[in-house]
């Protein structure tokens, strides 16, 4: 995998924050675990040791996950020009049909998080505002139907 992977200073330092947790504290618990299963005897019946073997692996797997996210990440800069729209943008948008206004952060996909109000820079909503500037009116393409948006605000 060459491609970069997009991510904001905060979502480096966050990646950054769970790696030490995992390396520092969850590993060394989980080997503790292992430790204590193994004490009991017979591996071939003992709960304890395979619910001990399937964290490690899941604790593993996530560590190798973050290291490679972390390898092939860019960090995402700040707009390019006040107000323009890009990646790390927080844009307050109104759909034109529903009147609703929503307030997104621009990210790369790694760090999306709709719930948590951040949207991938590869959705449709994104790829529309993307350059665009308060005041402008995009339309938005998606598979199902086409809508149109007013962008209210760039920060």
């Amino acid at each position: 995998m060459n491609e970069k992977i997009l991510l904001t200073k905060e979502g480096i330092v966050e990646l950054q924050k769970e790696l030490n947790n995992l390396l520092n504290v969850i590993r060394p618990k989980v080997i503790e675990e292992l430790k204590e299963a193994r004490e009991q005897g017979d591996l071939s019946e003992n709960a304890d040791y395979d619910a001990a073997r399937n964290r490690q692996a899941e604790v593993e797997s996530r560590i190798k996950e973050i290291e490679n996210t972390l390898t092939h990440a860019k960090e995402i800069t700040e707009a390019a020009a006040i107000g323009s729209i890009s990646l790390g943008s927080i844009v307050t948008y109104k759909n034109l049909t529903t009147n609703k206004e929503t307030i997104v952060k621009i990210t790369g996909a790694v760090e999306a998080d709709p719930f948590k109000g951040s949207i991938s820079n590869e959705t449709p909503v994104a790829v529309a505002m993307m350059n665009g500037m308060v005041g402008d009116e995009i339309e938005v393409k998606t598979p199902v139907d086409n809508y149109r948006i007013k962008i209210i605000d760039v920060r």
